[in-house]
């Protein structure tokens, strides 16, 4: 039945792509890059058409950066638990307008869990990790409040 295919494969399809990115990586090498290994695998008809001209580099704190060590004492001194660092932000936040332009060091602090589906159609956020964000977060602010000098 031409009015409802069944099985049926389409004569074309469309694939959007997103990346986070680590510093060290060119973004201007990202989508020519993906030519390349379209072309070495023999999809040379396969169409990459970037979806915007901008993107955001990616961003680095040293992990020894004095701010970090601040942030991790209050965080451990409101929860009694070391944090996980990682260092790196992803290419996907205007976080350099702080960090490069501004020349600012900057710490993010998330809140989620791994199993989250992060920007997904059911991402979520659970009660209990809400909770602990707000917990750690005013334990940040009123550790910053109550701090008679704070990292340069």
């Amino acid at each position: 039945n031409p009015d409802k295919p069944v099985n049926a494969i389409p004569p074309r399809a469309n694939a959007h792509c997103q990346l986070r990115y680590v510093v060290g990586v060119n973004p201007d090498d990202i989508v020519p890059a993906l030519r390349r290994h379209l072309d070495a695998h023999g999809f040379q008809r396969v169409t990459v058409t970037p979806s915007r001209d901008g993107y955001f580099p990616a961003t680095r704190l040293d992990p020894e950066h004095p701010w970090v060590h601040w942030a991790v004492a209050s965080i451990e001194r409101t929860t009694g638990s070391k944090p996980a660092i990682l260092p790196n932000l992803g290419g996907s936040l205007p976080n350099d307008v702080f960090a490069d332009v501004l020349g600012l060091p900057t710490v993010w602090i998330p809140h989620s869990y791994a199993a989250c589906s992060q920007h997904a159609p059911n991402e979520h956020l659970l009660a209990s990790v809400a909770r602990d964000a707000l917990r750690i977060m005013a334990g940040v602010f009123w550790d910053m409040g109550e701090a008679k000098k704070v990292p340069q």
